[in-house]
């Protein structure tokens, strides 16, 4: 965050009666709300702590702040009061001891371009009925096992269309590796989701809907004076809300056309039984809007495309950093997959490559897809986080990123060790002992963890089996480049660049 660059924004922007506002605002904290909070850096009137901040990726500037002043912490964030919770056991009282208290959700200004965030499950209150409506479709139809089971063969059939791309297109050359497999991931949710392809895996060309959702996350991951002052929202003095309201019109646009291409092909006789026709269902039936419907689907792409396709790029950086990994992983799936059929793996193999399954979680833990949960906001007073109250109207910022590197859990957190997972009985769900929460946990725990999980199993069993994969010429396995950028997913400073190489068909 750039505290020098909002501090002269700030003092541009205001006169002096709005700064009087502000100073009387900043006033209204009581001592009896400040009784026992948690200890924090001391913060400056007016700006809080927002020069605490500065200089480091967000993630890292409160785990450093973590380290000096304990693991559940107090912050001033402009007018906003923040806790954050950097360990196991703060992440227990958040997600699962006073769930319910503090599942409300601290929405950001941008987001409430176009009134995204009165429709959109990410923003939605969990008490919403719409949130708990999203919710039940997502769990009853879109990853139930059934769901599941019932798009299958089309999410195997999408991977080998992105194996075939590598083959066919990149094969012996510098590929950069997150590009491709955005592209593959957006894909496969499309045709989960609506039976179309939007991407052209054989051009290089941006696609309409990549580009459109890169920006719109762009500009909602910007550091915001509406958020840090809200009397000044109304303003919208950086322009976030009114620039982020037109890549959510375009993006409705986007899906408009969808559904006008279902509703046509419907009333030409072609039916297509998909999650797109359980949703215009629902609709018929009153239950959603068509906005809703289409921030439903938005709010999937989101969670279900970058942070896919992110996980991947991240596991293949680190394999090729640790060629030792990364010759036991293609050991294993030399073992279980070398006989089948052209090689191509499916999503029965899965549970028969333990160490991938290992491997995975490492990154997760290390590289987790998002450093930051979205805030929680306490909807109530009477929740305790590591003993401290926590009042009503608080935002709670879980950094799964420090919790996951924390030293109190985890032997050597900062060494890429597979093995430690091994045996454990860990999985990608839920809140254990050390807090493995790569996917949040409780109400508000990302429901497209099921798909997410086999998709990026699969995906790396097909690309690792079928590809030979090495770095380009110069480089070493410690020149890869493993700094990471903050945002709503953690992203590489610099990008992967890596070779396929196609091994041979064994018949």
């Amino acid at each position: 965050m750039d505290a020098s660059a909002i501090l002269c924004l700030l003092w541009v922007s205001l006169g002096s009666c709005l700064v009087y506002k502000f100073l009387t605002a900043f006033g209204k904290t009581t001592s009896s709300s400040n009784a026992r909070r948690p200890p924090g850096p001391a913060g400056i009137p007016l700006l809080g702590n927002i020069f605490d901040l500065r200089g480091a990726e967000l993630h890292h500037a409160l785990a450093r702040l973590a380290g000096v002043h304990g693991p559940v912490m107090s912050l001033k964030l402009g007018t906003s009061n923040a806790i954050v919770v950097s360990s196991a056991a703060g992440a227990r009282d958040v997600l699962q001891k006073h769930d319910q208290i503090l599942a409300g959700r601290s929405v950001n200004d941008a987001a409430r371009g176009l009134g995204h965030h009165e429709v959109s499950m990410l923003w939605l209150p969990a008490t919403s009925p719409v949130f708990k409506r999203l919710r039940a479709v997502c769990n009853n139809h879109l990853f139930s096992a059934r769901g599941l089971d019932a798009t299958r063969a089309m999410r195997e059939g999408k991977v080998r269309e992105l194996v075939g791309c590598l083959r066919d297109r990149h094969a012996g050359q510098v590929v950069s590796v997150g590009v491709v497999m955005l592209s593959g991931m957006l894909n496969l949710m499309s045709n989960v989701l609506f039976s179309e392809d939007v991407a052209d895996l054989n051009s290089d060309d941006a696609q309409e809907l990549e580009t459109l959702l890169n920006d719109a996350i762009e500009e909602i991951t910007k550091p915001n004076l509406s958020d840090l002052f809200p009397v000044l929202s109304k303003l919208d003095l950086q322009s976030h809300r009114r620039n982020f309201a037109l890549y959510i019109k375009k993006l409705y646009d986007f899906f408009d056309r969808v559904i006008s291409r279902r509703r046509q092909s419907a009333a030409g006789g072609e039916k297509k039984v998909d999650f797109l026709d359980v949703l215009l269902q629902l609709h018929s039936e009153d239950q959603f809007s068509l906005q809703t419907i289409k921030s439903f689907l938005l709010d999937l792409f989101v969670a279900g495309t970058s942070t896919t396709s992110l996980t991947v790029e991240w596991t293949l950086a680190e394999l090729l950093r640790h060629p030792a990994v990364m010759s036991k992983v293609r050991g294993e799936l030399q073992q279980v997959l070398g006989s089948k059929e052209e090689q191509h793996p499916d999503e029965s193999d899965i549970d028969k490559l333990p160490y991938l399954r290992a491997v995975v979680m490492e990154i997760m833990r290390l590289h987790p897809p998002a450093p930051l949960m979205m805030p929680h906001l306490a909807m109530a007073g009477g929740a305790e986080v590591g003993g401290f109250p926590v009042p009503k109207g608080t935002q709670v910022i879980v950094n799964v990123w420090a919790i996951m590197r924390d030293p109190a859990s985890w032997e050597q957190p900062e060494a890429f060790m597979p093995e430690r997972f091994l045996g454990t009985g860990l999985d990608f769900r839920g809140v254990d002992a050390r807090a493995f929460v790569p996917f949040g946990a409780g109400r508000r725990q990302c429901p497209g963890m099921p798909v997410a999980t086999r998709s990026v199993m699969l995906i790396l069993a097909s690309v690792l089996h079928a590809f030979e994969w090495s770095l380009p010429d110069g480089m070493r396995p410690c020149d890869v480049d493993v700094r990471d950028r903050f945002g709503t997913s953690l992203n590489m400073v610099t990008p992967l660049k890596a070779v396929p190489t196609p091994v041979p068909v064994w018949h």
